[in-house]
């Protein structure tokens, strides 16, 4: 690097640093002033000023620094913790292969050959492997057929009782001493609600809070986690809330040839996971930071936001629309203008205020700038809905192959577990020993509507025994990922 070149980066690190640390930098300059003007002056001038001073003096100089401490200690938010989570491990017996995925899609008679071609295109490029599994009602020919309600309460019973058993287990807390329980699960709701059926299975106590979230899409997951915060807000210290995120996979198998419809058959697998929150300190292992939720106001599926084009040899083109990634681009922007302010650095926050204002003034004519949150957080978990959006986000964000690896591994490994994505994704990081005390987590998540949802968590401690999900496979990962999977 030549001396020029150097010299630069130096000067840009030296201002970083100081923009970053502005208050100590301030502070730091003030006492320094003061103690020169202190030397300075003589001892006969210094008594003089101590004599001036007046009770009133004092009384304002303790008083008003006191109760300003009081009222913001009073006023501040309550801190909330992750005491740990747990993920549903699948089992082997539920794994699906392509060939098996697709041989059972031949069995139905609404699709034809060309929507079969689309269906194995599809796959080919989806950035899942051959491990993902779904519900023990999707292995039985023809599916439809078993897709009942007692088969969608079996899977429940399977993916939501396996994760809460773990998270019991690793907590060592009784079902008993849970306060509040937040269940998020977007397109099936029973009666009995998952709540019930959860206080009944572990015999909860009857006063519990409890609250069933439904229809909210993938990042359903973070909107849980910001109710169970809200509710710690104004609860006892002490108090604990769990939060259950799944997907029920078995009554929601698509049923015709509509090819945007076949898109979630491709790409959702069965998974599930459980947090346990605190507003106490005692035994967390992650400090949640902020909860941050945006919405476009699009009322656009992001699963009907696909298109494919046939050509004359049959070849079927699989892309995803300008417009799913427009709507997904705007409510990232809309996330990232604002949580950036609570957790960009001072210099990050800077040149974002400052492109603001210049594309304001010259109407548009500058990019926008995408502050660096690499800055802000030392680890990224991106909902693995899918290869595109994982993809988009890594560009935007200008993040790594390892920044990203987290979520590409999930998905080639788990599929798309909806609002449960997040958690096996921070489990991989943990499952690989790249988790520090002191590190910052950016957990993002995106779903119908399209809402994009996020929230920052700071470690506390890292797992002792982090395999989790990942316990049979990390040794294997990470795995590359063509783009186009040939068999």
């Amino acid at each position: 690097m030549s001396s020029p070149a150097l010299l630069g980066k130096v000067l840009k690190a030296v201002c970083r640093r100081v923009v970053d640390n502005f208050l100590a930098v301030a502070t730091l300059t003030l006492a320094a002033t003061a103690l020169v003007v202190v030397a300075r002056s003589g001892s006969e001038q210094l008594t003089g000023r101590l004599h001036e001073v007046r009770p009133v003096h004092l009384f304002l100089g303790a008083f008003l620094p006191a109760a300003s401490a009081t009222v913001y200690f009073l006023l501040r938010p309550h801190a909330v913790y992750l005491v740990d989570y747990a993920c549903f491990r699948t089992a082997p017996n539920c794994r699906v292969p392509f060939s098996t995925f697709l041989e059972h899609a031949k069995q139905l008679p609404v699709l034809n050959e060309r929507s079969i071609r689309f269906m194995t295109k599809l796959l080919e490029r989806s950035g899942l492997g051959e491990e993902t599994c779904l519900p023990p009602a999707h292995h039985y020919i023809p599916t439809y057929k078993y897709c009942t309600l007692d088969a969608a309460r079996g899977e429940v019973d399977l993916v939501v009782f396996s994760a809460l058993d773990d998270l019991f287990a690793k907590t060592g807390v009784s079902p008993a001493a849970v306060d509040i329980l937040v269940v998020n699960c977007s397109l099936f709701c029973p009666t009995p609600s998952f709540v019930d059926m959860i206080v009944n299975r572990y015999g909860m106590r009857p006063d519990i809070r409890a609250v069933h979230l439904s229809g909210m899409g993938c990042s359903a997951g973070l909107v849980s986690v910001g109710l169970a915060r809200n509710l710690l807000q104004v609860a006892p210290r002490g108090t604990r809330a769990l939060v259950v995120s799944t997907e029920t996979i078995t009554p929601n198998y698509y049923v015709g040839s509509e090819r945007a419809m076949l898109l979630p058959n491709c790409l959702f697998r069965i998974g599930g996971a459980a947090a346990l929150l605190s507003n106490s300190p005692a035994g967390a292992r992650f400090r949640l930071r902020h909860v941050v939720r945006t919405l476009t106001g699009a009322q656009d599926s992001a699963y009907t936001c696909v298109f494919q084009e046939e050509d004359d040899r049959g070849n079927v083109g699989i892309n995803l629309s300008k417009d799913l990634m427009t709507i997904a681009g705007n409510a990232l922007k809309a996330n990232i203008t604002a949580i950036g302010p609570l957790v960009l650095p001072a210099s990050e926050q800077l040149l974002f205020a400052l492109s603001f204002i210049a594309r304001k003034v010259f109407s548009g004519k500058f990019k926008p700038y995408i502050p660096d949150f690499r800055t802000a957080f030392d680890h990224f978990c991106i909902h693995a809905g899918g290869r595109a959006v994982i993809d988009e986000l890594q560009r935007s964000l200008n993040l790594s192959d390892e920044q990203v690896e987290a979520s590409r591994m999930a998905l080639h490994r788990f599929g798309n577990t909806s609002s449960s994505s997040l958690w096996y994704e921070l489990a991989y990081i943990e499952a690989k020993g790249r988790m520090r005390r002191g590190d910052r987590v950016w957990m993002i998540g995106f779903g119908s509507g399209f809402k994009c949802n996020s929230a920052a968590w700071e470690c506390i401690e890292p797992a002792a025994n982090a395999e989790g999900p990942w316990a049979t496979s990390i040794h294997r990962y990470p795995v590359d990922i063509p783009d186009v999977l040939k068999h």
